[in-house]
């Protein structure tokens, strides 16, 4: 209690009320800071998820062979040749680099493996399907040496002439 000049005691101010509309404005704004946090972390949390849940929906990275391989081989009638265009697929861009790298080894192991077949075998569709699985595998064998794992999911044959 304040004591005036005169020997009157004042009473204290009266506290001020706060008024219903600043305390409405602060709860909408309250509201609206914890919707926006909740919101902001179940978006982060769902592509979080996605990412660990679903590895191998990455793009899927093309590298052709160029130029494609011509090879000579001898028929029982005559002799014949064999052009190959290939291209390798991967999700993996470092086994793509490390198979570029390598592309020397990769071309001489698949001209060996194309010079060693036999025309009756690879002018059907069986047979192309079995070369192009053991050209993937050769690929396969290179690449996992210098990269420590396969990294190439598929080998494709773009052009198959034989003549």
């Amino acid at each position: 209690m304040a004591v005036a000049d005169e020997g009157r005691v004042e009473a204290p101010p009266a506290p001020k009320k706060k008024s219903p509309l600043a305390m409405i404005i602060g709860l909408v704004l309250l509201l609206l800071a914890l919707g926006g946090g909740g919101f902001a972390y179940k978006t982060m949390h769902a592509k979080a998820e996605a990412k660990n849940a679903n590895p191998a929906s990455k793009a899927e990275l093309y590298l052709p062979l160029d130029p494609p391989f011509v090879v000579n081989f001898r028929d029982d009638e005559s002799l014949r040749y064999l052009q190959v265009g290939i291209t390798l697929m991967s999700h993996d861009a470092d086994a793509l680099a490390a198979a570029k790298a390598a592309d020397p080894v990769i071309r001489d192991a698949l001209v060996s493996l194309f010079s060693s077949q036999e025309y009756s075998i690879i002018s059907n569709t069986a047979g192309r399907d079995k070369l192009q699985a053991q050209a993937l595998a050769a690929v396969r064998k290179i690449v996992q040496a210098r990269l420590g794992r396969p990294g190439v999911d598929a080998l494709y044959f773009t052009s198959f002439v034989m003549q």
